[in-house]
């Protein structure tokens, strides 16, 4: 099995392809700003192969928004969400998915309802969804087994900046759940929301460290982000710490 992550553009999320020897998958599918870019960025992992269904970490507008347009191109392979957020996606709603805030709409996009520990055989392997809620009630994770990655989407943006909880259906507490299940998990990789992947144990367990503490820190201020943090951007899924927290393993830890 051949995993490869293609880098956000701008707003987008990682988009991630899964090529198994008996079928493949997309996980994310970025804004809809670049969905023809993605398009031929998944042809050039795929060749004359198909995707054979869109798997969705949630619903926010940096995941999903080209899932629609990606779709078509590949015969209209189905698109998975957890059933949370498939009625934001049907109904093309532009303030759950966050779109608005991209002064942008969100294509209606019919989609199939993710169970938790649904599995997705590929033949040499297997993807598997877990339950994530926080940064909102249909966050998804989905696990590769053989390599021991997951891709975590909004739950952890980037190394270095811990997700938002006050937007449509966030849950502050929920995010400490979700976060110490992650950390159970004795992940190799974990592919962010955007960034690089976080690679080998130590780091990963580092990374998820700091973000379960600062959100114990958040928990035990009543919800409130410490006021020396810039206020988010308008478009901003996440929070931007102040001084930064380190975005790549540092050489001496």
């Amino acid at each position: 099995m051949r995993i490869v992550r293609l880098p956000g553009i701008h707003h987008d999320s990682n988009v991630v392809v899964v090529v198994g020897n008996a079928g493949n998958l997309l996980i994310d599918s970025g804004t809809s700003w670049y969905q023809s870019l993605q398009v031929e960025r998944i042809l050039g992992v795929l060749g004359e192969d198909s995707l054979d269904r869109i798997l969705l970490t949630g619903r926010r507008f940096p995941c999903s928004g080209g899932a629609k347009h990606i779709s078509q191109h590949f015969n209209n392979c189905p698109i998975h969400i957890h059933k949370d957020g498939q009625a934001s996606l049907e109904s093309g709603d532009f303030f759950t998915t966050w779109a608005n805030r991209f002064d942008s709409d969100m294509p209606s996009t019919e989609t199939v309802g993710v169970e938790d520990d649904e599995i997705f055989i590929l033949g040499n392997g297997q993807v598997s969804a877990i339950s994530v809620p926080g940064h909102s009630s249909d966050s998804v994770a989905f696990f590769v087994a053989e390599k021991k990655m997951l891709i975590t989407g909004a739950l952890l943006p980037r190394a270095d900046r811990p997700t938002r909880w006050d937007l449509p259906t966030g849950c502050l507490p929920d995010l400490v759940d979700s976060l110490k299940l992650v950390k159970s998990m004795e992940l190799e990789s974990l592919v962010p929301l955007q960034g690089p992947a976080i690679k080998g144990k130590k780091h990963i367990q580092e990374v998820l460290n700091q973000h379960i503490d600062f959100f114990k820190s958040c928990i035990d201020n009543e919800g409130v982000v410490p006021k020396s943090w810039p206020k988010p951007a308008q478009t901003a899924i996440w929070n931007t710490p102040s001084p930064p927290w380190p975005l790549e393993e540092r050489e001496d830890a």
